[in-house]
C-alpha cells in the first residue's frame, strides 16, 4: 500500500467523520434548549465547517479552499462574539 493510498484513505475519514460532527451540531442547534446551546451548536458547525474545507483542499491540492476557509474562520469568530455580547448585555451595538 501506498502512501497517497493511505493519505486519500485518511482524508475520507477525516471528511465523513466532520460531515458527522457538522450533523450533531445542526441538531444541537436546532433541538436548543438554551439560547447558549444553539450559539455553541452554531460556533462547532462553522469550525467544522471550515476543517471540512481545508481537508477537501488538501484532497484536491488547490490553496484556495484555504483562504475560503480562512474567511469562513473570521466571519464565524465575529459572529460567535456578537452573538455571546447579545446574550450578555441584551445589546450589539452601544
Amino acid at each position: 500500500m501506498s502512501a497517497t493510498t493511505v493519505l486519500d484513505w485518511g482524508l475520507g475519514l477525516a471528511q465523513g467523520m466532520l460531515v458527522l460532527a457538522m450533523a450533531l451540531a445542526a441538531w444541537r442547534m436546532l433541538r436548543g434548549p438554551r439560547a447558549q446551546d444553539r450559539i455553541l451548536g452554531l460556533d462547532t458547525l462553522y469550525l467544522n465547517g471550515m476543517l471540512a474545507i481545508v481537508v477537501h483542499g488538501m484532497r484536491t491540492g488547490s490553496g484556495l479552499y484555504f483562504e475560503a476557509a480562512l474567511i469562513l474562520g473570521m466571519i464565524g469568530f465575529t459572529a460567535t462574539v456578537a452573538l455571546a455580547k447579545f446574550l450578555m448585555q441584551g445589546e450589539v451595538i452601544q
